[in-house]
């Protein structure tokens, strides 16, 4: 499947140096070694354990309980160099990228200002525990490992993990990867724990994106495990190389942190996710991001939906 530019791209900043373990759409190895399948829930349903059964009315959500570092606007830490999920746009200076447009969104509904602040992934969930940042908006594949320091609200989004080869590489699929294929990854992101605790192989590590995608083309890696996202944002038309598969992760969804301790501002981010669920904003936004999900077929995969347990997904109006 080759990659045809969303209008994103165009505007899309090009980082030099990525952070070390920069983990937009899910990165972030957990550190015990214990291994964490992020392809779970692939091939089967399963029903999340921590998703809420329902959500606050909004019109009850009392915004002066929130615990905002500045009442009246939410702090957000995110990146700058994750497109299409959040980056900063250098024509406008404006943060964007589907994780932030669905951010203001619900902000909206609540009445609330947002001020985005890029930083970078490794600092981005102790940020959030210590209240530097109200919450953190960075594609974070909800681990449990991650639970232990931060709050989640319920899922937005899901992952997609991609297999990213020259054109007519012998790699293919997932059942591919096997001793002595040289693999690829980010440094500290959760292919890195999947391809090193999951599989048992040794992967190769590097900084970032742009550097393992440099090393497929060049052929000194067979084959790149990826965040689907990323990937997409990589593979171009005439660079000789090619998706060769992806697969989906319903179980660990996507979702933005929150302090723990900070249970009401968790509770109003959720009713305003069910809010922009049911109205349709969250379908046109995933559209509009997603270019391969136009359709709710498409954005809710194996059963998955975002939001409560109780929120209907509208389609885009």
């Amino acid at each position: 499947m080759k990659f045809k530019a969303p209008k994103w791209l165009a505007a899309a900043p090009v980082a030099a140096v990525l952070a070390l373990t920069l983990a937009a759409c899910g990165g972030g190895a957990t550190s015990s070694g214990t291994p964490t399948d992020a392809l779970k829930g692939a091939d089967q349903q399963s029903t999340d354990k921590y998703t809420t059964a329902s959500v606050t009315a909004l019109d009850k959500i009392d915004k002066s309980k929130l615990g905002l570092i500045t009442p009246g606007t939410i702090k957000v830490g995110t990146l700058s160099d994750a497109p299409p999920n959040i980056y900063l746009d250098n024509n406008t200076g404006q943060f964007t990228g589907y994780d932030n447009e669905l951010l203001k969104a619900m902000a909206a509904k609540l009445g609330l200002k947002v001020e985005f602040v890029s930083t970078k992934f490794q600092s981005l969930l102790a940020q959030v525990k210590t209240k530097q940042f109200d919450m953190g908006s960075s594609s974070i594949s909800t681990t449990d490992a991650r639970r232990e320091t931060v709050g989640f609200t319920n899922g937005y989004d899901y992952g997609y993990m991609a297999i990213v080869t020259k054109d007519g590489a012998k790699v293919k699929t997932f059942d591919d990867l096997k001793q002595g294929v040289r693999i690829g990854v980010v440094q500290g992101t959760v292919q890195d724990d999947f391809v090193t605790n999951t599989l048992k192989l040794e992967p190769v590590r590097f900084p970032d994106y742009n550097t393992v995608y440099q090393n497929v083309k060049s052929g000194q890696v067979d084959t790149w495990v990826a965040p689907s996202q990323q990937a997409e944002g990589q593979v171009k038309q005439g660079d000789g190389t090619v998706i060769a598969q992806k697969k989906v992760n319903t179980q660990n969804f996507t979702a933005y942190a929150v302090a723990k301790d900070n249970q009401p501002l968790t509770d109003a981010l959720n009713s305003a996710l069910d809010a922009v669920i049911a109205d349709g904003t969250w379908a046109k936004l995933t559209a509009q991001w997603y270019p391969d999900r136009p359709t709710l077929k498409e954005q809710t995969p194996e059963g998955w939906k975002p939001g409560s347990k109780a929120v209907q997904v509208t389609a885009a109006k």
